[in-house]
């Protein structure tokens, strides 16, 4: 999200955030880049929470350390969770074990639904001019629901 300049729409569609200490770790790499500084900043307004790594939890040798931790942390925490996942092996292993799950492009088309943003085109248009890729059948099914196409579109 940050890549799209997309953090403030996390704490607008979910409040507070919880980032596993690996994943922060991941992120967080002292580059000081501007994607970087928006989660700082996240971080200091405290909505986005980094949280410690769950020690317990299923094995999850398939996954990096990130996607399992992120898994671990969803099913320790009690009600209902939504977790933001992007890699298919993570999100699928995340479902199997009952968690509703939603990636990137779900939250741009959240964002697009809430007015957060005037196009959803736009911002996949930036992701894809980045090294973050979204299957393009995705990126139709998020305009199809924002409205930004129709069903007759071809892609």
């Amino acid at each position: 999200m940050a890549q799209v300049n997309g953090i403030g729409w996390l704490r607008e569609l979910f409040g507070t955030v919880l980032l596993p200490a690996t994943v922060a770790d991941e992120v967080l790499t002292g580059r000081f880049t501007a994607q970087e500084a928006l989660i700082t900043a996240a971080i200091k307004a405290g909505w986005l929470t980094i949280t410690p790594d769950p020690q317990q939890g299923p094995e999850l040798p398939d996954l990096d350390e990130g996607e399992a931790a992120s898994i671990r942390l969803a099913l320790s925490r009690p009600g209902p969770v939504l977790l933001l996942i992007d890699e298919r092996a993570g999100r699928a292993v995340a479902q199997e074990l009952g968690l509703k799950v939603a990636g990137t492009a779900a939250v741009i088309g959240m964002a697009r639904l809430r007015g957060l943003i005037p196009s959803a085109r736009a911002v996949f248009g930036e992701l894809h001019r980045s090294d973050f890729r979204i299957a393009p059948a995705v990126i139709t099914t998020v305009l199809k629901r924002c409205g930004e196409i129709d069903d007759d579109y071809a892609s």
